[in-house]
């Protein structure tokens, strides 16, 4: 087994380096080349600059069933830009010329099938990335991609809906890990202009059955959302289409307004 990747901050440490300052972890999610390889290599650095404490970075995908239309947009964008898989790993080379944060990869299976799943995980390791979540693929059917990702020194993480019960729960938190990323609404991603009480509730009950860090995605579009999740025990908030909302509706300024926008929701994760 390979080693957890030297030239980046592992989450477990991230999680505490975060929590010993009293805050909660912060992480954007972009789609990688969207609208093209250079813009949002820009974008990420604002990312960074604005607090993130990790990364998760989207590799577009042609049927992307998780995602709302905000994100399958954005994976049009990129594939029309010419983005591919290899080309995905080449920017995660690029992101970790100026951070060692935790980077995340959010992919499709079918990327990873198609590349062949050891050699995807090597890849990913090689080029400087901590976790992998296959959004299409669950922990009843991932023995492949687990094996490959301890081979490769890289995380494996899964997600937990409300629809999880607490049995099939159980399993997923033996085989998760990095981090649980717990998912905040019944179907794709999307900015929500409100939070659910289910959700508050949600993230207490996954925090009965796992010690792993917990964070919450989907939906978490304002600050609000941040400081619910976080106040509720989550470890961290995942936001993705509200920040790719903003690069849409702000092209002349977009970098410096990605910045803000993250600045402002870091600011939300200081609830404790």
């Amino acid at each position: 087994m390979i080693e957890n990747n030297p030239i980046a901050e592992s989450y477990s440490d991230m999680f505490k380096r975060v929590k010993e300052k009293g805050e909660g972890v912060f992480i954007p999610f972009i789609v990688a080349g969207d609208p093209d390889f250079e813009t949002s290599l820009r974008m990420v650095r604002m990312m960074v600059d604005g607090g993130a404490d990790a990364l998760e970075i989207g590799f577009p995908f042609s049927d992307p069933l998780a995602d709302g239309p905000t994100v399958q947009s954005a994976d049009i964008r990129a594939l029309n830009s010419g983005m591919n898989t290899d080309k995905g790993f080449e920017f995660v080379r690029r992101i970790r010329e100026f951070t060692d944060i935790p980077i995340g990869l959010l992919v499709y299976y079918n990327l990873i099938y198609k590349m062949g799943v050891d050699k995807f995980y090597r890849k990913a390791h090689i080029s400087g990335v901590n976790g992998v979540l296959a959004a299409d693929l669950p922990p009843e059917e991932a023995s492949i991609a687990i094996e490959a990702a301890r081979n490769n020194g890289v995380n494996q993480i899964f997600l937990a809906a409300q629809s999880t019960s607490n049995e099939r729960l159980k399993k997923i938190v033996e085989l998760c890990s990095g981090f649980l990323y717990v998912v905040s609404v019944m179907g794709v991603t999307g900015a929500r202009s409100q939070l659910k009480v289910s959700t508050v509730e949600l993230v207490e009950r996954m925090r009965i059955h796992t010690q792993l860090p917990i964070c919450v995605g989907f939906g978490i579009s304002k600050p609000e959302h941040v400081r619910e999740v976080i106040a509720a025990g989550a470890d961290g908030a995942i936001v993705g289409s509200a920040l790719i909302d903003v690069m849409v509706n702000n092209v002349e300024n977009s970098e410096f307004r990605v910045r803000e926008c993250c600045q402002i929701m870091k600011n939300a994760t200081k609830v404790r």
